[in-house]
């Protein structure tokens, strides 16, 4: 369901459209987003929505026709173009169902270009659903005042992801035990980068090495104590964000 920003209380909704964008276009909206515009926010034809398509940026369009399964919006004019997204990759083992969607909205809000699941020795989840984790992104973009949203990569296992790491993205390993301090390592790699979390119960031995192995893997520390896997996700996203990311503008 699309979000109301909380503040101000008067400002448009905002809707993702999968389409182009573009000034004086019509976009007809399903049942979905009309029933939310018109009854669940009672907006009567004539008020503004603003709208993002991952494309183009952010219009402002008006509500013009009202129908009885679906609405027209016309596109009245550019608000923004769509926002230079910073180079943020965050790979992560699956957790169960609720704690996952948690992570990718907090993920999308928090402002990461790209999430890979990753699946590991220990991870729980075999087979994950895009269109719900994808429902979630939007939702969070939406919420958020985002113009882009994540790419939802498709799940890999760990051997695959490493053996396939471009050799310009520094992977920031989150190391249970042995790992270096974040903010040391974020002032020395510059660039590219990705945040690799583990899952419930930790990466084995063997995968601890096999990553350490890997030339662009950076094992931080994410302090003293053992955070839940999507704890340490939104940890080490914002001290990156902190650090290289769009926190320092």
């Amino acid at each position: 369901m699309p979000a109301t920003p909380a503040w101000p209380p008067d400002s448009p909704p905002r809707l993702f459209i999968d389409t182009t964008l573009e000034e004086d276009g019509e976009i007809v909206i399903d049942a979905a987003q009309a029933n939310y515009l018109v009854r669940v926010l009672r907006l009567k034809a004539g008020a503004q929505v603003k709208l993002f398509d991952d494309r183009t940026g952010e219009w402002l369009a008006e509500l013009a026709h009202i129908g009885k399964r679906d609405a027209v919006l016309r596109v009245e004019g550019k608000l923004r173009d769509r926002e230079d997204v910073p180079d943020l990759w965050l790979c992560f083992a699956p957790i169960k169902k609720g704690r996952i969607d948690w992570l990718v909205e907090k993920a999308c809000e928090l402002g990461v270009a790209r999430l890979l699941p990753v699946r590991t020795q220990r991870t729980i989840i075999d087979r994950l659903k895009p269109a719900r984790l994808k429902s979630h992104l939007i939702e969070a973009a939406e919420q958020c005042e985002r113009t882009a949203l994540p790419e939802l990569a498709e799940m890999v296992s760990l051997e695959a992801l490493l053996a396939d790491w471009p050799d310009g993205r520094t992977l920031f390993y989150a190391a249970e035990r042995g790992g270096g301090s974040f903010p040391e390592a974020l002032a020395a790699h510059d660039g590219p980068a990705a945040i690799l979390i583990g899952p419930e119960g930790g990466f084995t031995e063997q995968e601890d090495g096999a990553i350490r192995a890997l030339a662009q893997a950076v094992p931080v520390s994410l302090g003293p104590r053992i955070l839940r896997a999507d704890t340490a996700a939104a940890a080490a996203i914002s001290l990156w964000m902190a650090g290289r990311g769009d926190w320092t503008a």
